[in-house]
């Protein structure tokens, strides 16, 4: 049987009794941290835009109290995939705007704030799809959840964390406006050996990933341009000419005044 298209319109929503009024009551809502995430990033430059993109990426959620409870977790290694709902800590803005500039679109055309995944909201909260590989009931720490392709900032707060459910939430029809081609496009990584070796070699692939997607701004072309990011302790740096990403230096951070 053909299935009929739904086309919304009022009528549909004649039964609804609200009216929002200057006398509504406020529906305003406080949070707090039920944990936080430690990820290898101490800087938002060179993070993943997007969850899912590398998903060598390792992290570890460590609860807070009084959700430090392994009751709290019971049931969850049952699923393979969660989501995370966090803050967008180091992005605070005294005021939001209707529009931003996705750095998907090149970081020039504007979006309705909606209609797009930019850090600066009116409450400034991410989601992201992440892949459960281990949970720790018990441990000094409390529970833990050991997670990879998370997009996070190391410090991030975790307001709420929930399963991904396949049935439900992919929809491999679905449609939007930005494009793939950057997902789809990597750059060639040129690092030294005498360099990589200075990474740990559990994280080694993370960074070469990591680079590959091209953390730079859409608007920076400058083939001459040294960039840095610090990850897992480390300062990156790197020039980009046309598809190939050059790593010039690595250094621990803590040799860097």
């Amino acid at each position: 049987m053909e299935q009929k298209q739904f086309s919304p319109t009022d009528s549909h929503f004649k039964h609804s009794s609200f009216q929002h009024s200057p006398s509504t009551p406020d529906a305003s809502l406080s949070l707090q941290p039920i944990a936080y995430i430690h990820s290898d990033f101490s800087e938002k430059f060179g993070i993943p835009r997007q969850s899912g993109l590398v998903n060598s990426l390792q992290a570890k959620i460590v609860f807070t109290e009084p959700f430090r409870n392994q009751d709290c977790i019971r049931g969850i290694e049952e699923f393979s995939h969660l989501w995370l709902i966090w803050g967008f800590s180091k992005n605070q803005r005294d005021k939001w705007t209707p529009t931003v500039r996705p750095p998907r679109l090149g970081g020039n055309k504007r979006k309705g704030v909606f209609a797009s995944r930019a850090p600066f909201r009116p409450n400034p909260l991410g989601l992201s799809s992440v892949r459960l590989e281990k949970c720790i009931p018990t441990s000094p720490e409390g529970p833990l959840l050991y997670i990879s392709g998370a997009d996070l900032l190391d410090g991030t707060p975790i307001y709420d964390i929930k399963p991904y459910l396949a049935f439900t939430d992919s929809h491999p029809e679905a449609s939007g406006s930005f494009s793939t081609k950057a997902l789809e496009h990597r750059l060639v990584i040129h690092c030294p050996e005498g360099l990589l070796h200075l990474i740990p070699i559990e994280k080694r692939q993370s960074l070469l990933d990591c680079l590959s997607l091209d953390p730079r701004p859409s608007y920076q072309h400058d083939p001459e341009r040294i960039y840095g990011m610090n990850y897992a302790g480390f300062d990156i740096h790197f020039k980009v000419n046309h598809n190939d990403l050059f790593v010039t230096e690595i250094i621990p951070s803590h040799e860097i005044q």
